[in-house]
């Protein structure tokens, strides 16, 4: 199975994280952050991804550094996973609805980081969760994995509906770029025959 296991330990953050890429949509997640366990299981249950993510932050501050250093060790444990990433489709598009929310994720692991985001949430919190908290994660994520994604907001208004239905979004894109395409046999999905972080 494709691994990454990545230990970041900050003055403000001590997170552990381990991702499958090959698992079966299991989610041991505590982070001390209710709204984002609930997000992370849907990233897990979603993209067929086992994680683990075990975090202890500065919460008695705000959310932001523990939200930030596990977005940065995911990304950082999906890189090492991907190796070379031979034989995968490395494109991935999904559009989810959740009720009256619609949004669509396109990505590429491709090597290099970009986040486009277009998402409109209406409110400033979800029960704790400030909801600039979703960019701030998504662009963690991308910085370390070197993923290029785009998430764009087509309809919504229930700010929980928005945030879910981009985390399940992105599942299933990430899920469908990470499936061995069988055509490949085995090669770099890049006419330059590379695909690199670096």
């Amino acid at each position: 199975p494709r691994i990454g296991s990545v230990s970041r330990v900050t003055k403000e953050t001590s997170v552990e994280v381990e991702l499958n890429l090959d698992g079966t949509g299991i989610c041991d997640c505590d982070t001390g952050i209710p709204f984002l366990d609930h997000m992370l299981d849907q990233l897990a249950s979603h993209g067929l991804l086992d994680v683990t993510v075990k975090a202890k932050g500065d919460i008695y501050i705000d959310d932001h550094h523990t939200n930030e250093d596990i977005g940065l060790a995911l990304g950082t444990a999906l890189l090492q996973a991907l190796g070379d990433r031979k034989g995968i489709y490395r494109f991935g598009d999904f559009s989810a609805p959740l009720d009256e929310a619609l949004i669509h994720v396109a990505l590429d692991l491709s090597g290099r980081p970009f986040l486009g985001y277009n998402v409109d949430i209406p409110t400033q919190r979800v029960g704790t969760y400030d909801t600039q908290l979703v960019e701030h994660f998504f662009q963690s994520v991308v910085n370390t994995s070197g993923m290029t994604l785009h998430v764009r907001k087509l309809a919504g208004t229930n700010s929980h509906h928005i945030i879910e239905a981009t985390f399940k979004a992105f599942a299933r894109a990430l899920r469908q770029a990470l499936e061995y395409d069988t055509r490949r046999r085995g090669s770099v999905p890049s006419s330059k025959g590379v695909l690199s972080r670096a």
